[in-house]
């Protein structure tokens, strides 16, 4: 199960919502909320009927609709679901979740070496407060694809800023996992 989404990653999620308006976001934001007081195929069944709101080729539907399926357990429905909202141009925050999002999926189903892709352009496309969140999945990633040492630099990398001493040390000492130590 992916649990890239949950109350907490909904939160700012207003972020590149063209056509939806404050109380869909609302809602949804409600509804992601209460993801544990409900059966798995009820919060799939709420989330449908919220979604259907919207225009079928809504993206914003079309990512919501990805997300509760990825979050109840079914990586290889939400797939095809992220792929099209993307493919119909979400954008903002949304955009950047459905790309973690998707990734994980792919490395949950076993297409590790296509989330590693996704997760290194997301990477290099550029930065806000999803970064570590693109770390981590990326990490994942590159551990089932046989790069351990990798997973653990770039993870250690971003640990070293939230570190409230230490961050020059260890931030050299992930840099020398995957680089040889120059004073050798």
């Amino acid at each position: 199960m992916n649990d890239t989404t949950n109350a907490a990653g909904t939160a700012n999620a207003t972020a590149g919502t063209a056509g939806t308006d404050a109380g869909w976001e609302r809602r949804t934001a409600e509804l992601w909320a209460a993801i544990d007081d409900h059966s798995e195929e009820d919060f799939r069944a709420r989330m449908e009927k919220l979604a259907a709101e919207l225009p079928p080729d809504h993206p914003a539907g079309i990512f919501e609709r990805a997300a509760a399926f990825d979050s109840t357990g079914h990586s290889d429905l939400a797939v095809p679901l992220y792929r099209q909202a993307l493919g119909l141009g979400l954008t903002g925050e949304r955009r950047r979740r459905a790309v973690i999002q998707l990734s994980s999926s792919l490395r949950n189903l076993g297409r590790a070496p296509e989330s590693v892709a996704l997760l290194t352009a997301e990477r290099d496309a550029g930065s806000d407060h999803l970064d570590d969140a693109v770390t981590v999945f990326l990490a994942l990633a590159l551990a089932d694809t046989g790069r351990e040492r990798e997973a653990v630099s770039i993870a250690l990398t971003a640990l070293a800023g939230h570190l409230p001493r230490y961050q020059r040390s260890a931030a050299n000492y992930a840099r020398l996992l995957v680089e040889p130590d120059p004073a050798e």
